[in-house]
């Protein structure tokens, strides 16, 4: 099974419906109650994928300790959260969630960063999943036995305002997901004391703009939508957004056509704008 991915961080629907019965098979509901940058879906009632288990990405994958909003856990934070999904070294992950495409990424991503690399992202989530009439259920599965992955991780998957700060007057690109009047500073931040603008040197992709309703759009349009914005003789790209969620929707499309250096910058808008020691466009 793990060939037929090696290549790509997404999975259809499809797949996961012929692979649901599979043993190493875990099942990750990506849940974050906060929706930002765009009209949430709501549910009348409660459902979710059959064998699925619950992960609240601001509770069990965030750092409370640090100043930022959603800063990445720590190694104790991740290995912890993850056990107690029953993960193990050797499973399979899929992470969903109930908007389509929104907070799975950044779960996604967190995996990434921590060392964990057999996770993969459901296209088009909860939504795609009924859509097509396929078995939703009311309750979670119930975890079989605490898992036994643990953190190994690839720090070099984020960065923090420091690296930032050294590359914006560089040839480096740094993709940020606001929508284009937040970038632009036309429209208020969300968070108070936080400034409007974007990072010097900085482009605009919205997240919205790979996204066709809840699935990322094909290859060739998301290949046009990076070749617009990315030179090709860039190695590296750099993601920002609000506070690191929606950024991670960037680096997943990215990483589903093919770019392999890509790296979050953690803290994004929130943390940039507050700091008034750093400029701003």
């Amino acid at each position: 099974m793990n060939q037929l991915l090696a290549d790509n961080p997404l999975v259809t629907t499809e797949w996961l419906a012929e692979h649901i019965n599979d043993t190493n098979l875990v099942i990750v509901d990506a849940y974050m109650a906060n929706i930002v940058g765009k009209e949430p879906i709501v549910y009348d009632e409660f459902c979710c994928l059959p064998k699925s288990r619950k992960l609240d990405v601001e509770l069990d994958f965030c750092d409370h300790a640090s100043s930022q909003i959603h800063a990445l856990p720590t190694e104790s934070q991740f290995t912890k959260a993850v056990q107690e999904l029953g993960i193990n070294s050797d499973s399979i992950v899929v992470i969903y969630d109930n908007q389509g495409i929104y907070s799975s990424p950044r779960a996604w991503w967190t995996f990434k960063v921590m060392g964990f690399e057999h996770v993969y992202v459901l296209d088009g989530g909860l939504p795609k999943w009924q859509e097509e009439k396929r078995e939703v259920v009311t309750s979670y599965q119930q975890i079989p036995s605490l898992g036994n992955a643990v953190a190994k991780p690839n720090r070099h998957l984020a960065c923090d305002s420091d690296e930032i700060l050294h590359v914006i007057d560089t040839d480096a690109v740094i993709l940020d997901a606001r929508g284009e009047m937040r970038f632009l500073g036309k429209a208020a931040e969300p968070r108070e004391g936080v400034r409007s603008g974007h990072i010097p040197s900085s482009k605009n992709l919205p997240f919205a703009m790979l996204l066709d309703n809840t699935t990322f759009k094909n290859k060739e349009i998301l290949n046009s939508i990076f070749q617009e914005r990315v030179p090709s003789n860039i190695t590296k790209v750099f993601f920002s957004c609000g506070s690191g969620i929606t950024a991670c929707i960037l680096i997943l499309a990215a990483v589903s056509i093919g770019y392999k250096n890509v790296v979050l910058y953690d803290g994004s808008w929130a943390d940039w704008g507050s700091n008034h020691n750093l400029p701003i466009e």
